[in-house]
C-alpha cells in the first residue's frame, strides 16, 4: 500500500475528503518522525513500537573496487510488532496452526 491508497483509504472509511485525510496522515508520520528524532519510543497498542537503535562504526568493503571502508555509526529507526498484529497477520495460534492439512495440499491422514 503507497501512502496515496493510504489517504485514499483513510479518506473513504471516514468520510472526509482527500484533503483533509492527507492532512491527517501527513501528521501522524510526521509526529513519528518528530519522535524518533528526539529518541523517544512510539508505543501504539495492539499495532507495535516504534524505537532508534544504534549501530556501531564498522568496516566495510566497497562491493565494486573490494576496497575496505569506514561505515560510520548512525541511528536506524526500528518497528517492533504488537502480539495482536501478529495474530492478525498469523492467526491465534501462529503461522503453524494456521497451514491445515488442505490448505497444504498434503493428503489427510
Amino acid at each position: 500500500m503507497t501512502k496515496a491508497e493510504l489517504v485514499e483509504e483513510v479518506a473513504r472509511v471516514s468520510e472526509l475528503t482527500k484533503k483533509h485525510s492527507e492532512i491527517i496522515v501527513n501528521t501522524v508520520f510526521d509526529s513519528i518522525v518528530e519522535a524518533l528524532r528526539k529518541d523517544d519510543k512510539i508505543e501504539l497498542r495492539g499495532f507495535g513500537s516504534f524505537r532508534i537503535r544504534q549501530r556501531r562504526s564498522r568496516q566495510g568493503r566497497n562491493p565494486k573496487t573490494g576496497d575496505k571502508v569506514d561505515v560510520p555509526a548512525k541511528r536506524i529507526p526500528y518497528f517492533k510488532p504488537g502480539k495482536e498484529l501478529k495474530e492478525l497477520i498469523n492467526g491465534p495460534g501462529g503461522a503453524g496452526a494456521a497451514a491445515t492439512p488442505a490448505s497444504t495440499g498434503a493428503p489427510e491422514p
